[in-house]
């Protein structure tokens, strides 16, 4: 029987708490200045894992919102996962060493596999693949280029290495709050051995009972 994990998200987006439409940062809606302060009412709210993405950092192949990134960490109480721009070895050690729980990695698993393979080996439990979407194949460099890779394809190369999860996103979907692509997510869940993360679009409590029903089934 599967669980589910409820996994609140801040958007980061020069230093502020932002949702996008559909991954364009011209279209970036801003919630506020303070991440520590909305990852405390998060925490407040009962929630224990917190998704975090440094969306400057996945345009610029490098982090760019590191401060708040660590304010954040300092703040809330539970369990970091954080992605955006982390591409390189010496970036997942540092993040690890701030005390993030876990590191999404999507273009550089694309195109460099092997560095993920190798930090899921080294770093237990700690690795996530980000498998983001547009029309079925893999989205990347900030969803800015779209590959000739099917989002299960890019799920199965995956399937032995150790990764904790893959974090699937409809990029299509993603901050018009129109519900999340369930039966794409479920589809890849179906394909695959390794625990599936359901991102984009998610508008209420509607899609979280109807993910956790089939949580449940599987």
């Amino acid at each position: 029987m599967g669980s589910l994990i409820v996994f609140p998200a801040i958007d980061l987006k020069g230093g502020q708490v932002v949702r996008l439409a559909e991954g364009d940062m011209d279209r970036a809606t801003v919630y506020g200045d303070d991440p520590a302060a909305q990852a405390l009412l998060f925490a407040e709210a009962g929630a224990q894992f917190l998704h975090m993405v440094d969306l400057d950092g996945a345009f610029a192949g490098e982090s760019r919102n590191a401060e708040a990134v660590e304010a954040v960490v300092k703040a809330f109480p539970g369990h970091v996962q954080l992605g955006g721009g982390i591409r390189t070895r010496e970036s997942i050690e540092r993040w690890f060493d701030l005390g993030v729980a876990r590191v999404v990695i999507g273009t550089a698993a694309l195109e460099n596999p092997d560095l993920v393979k190798e930090a899921a080996r080294d770093f237990p439990g700690g690795i996530v693949v980000a498998v983001d979407a547009r029309d079925g194949m893999v989205a990347t460099k900030g969803w800015a280029d779209v590959s000739d890779v099917s989002i299960v394809e890019m799920g199965r190369s995956f399937e032995d290495a150790g990764v904790a999860a893959l974090l699937f996103t409809d990029v299509g979907r993603d901050g018009l709050l129109k519900g999340c692509n369930v039966q794409a997510t479920v589809d890849l869940a179906r394909a695959v051995d390794i625990p599936v993360i359901a991102s984009g679009g998610v508008a209420g409590i509607g899609d979280i009972r109807v993910l956790s029903l089939h949580a449940r089934r599987d």
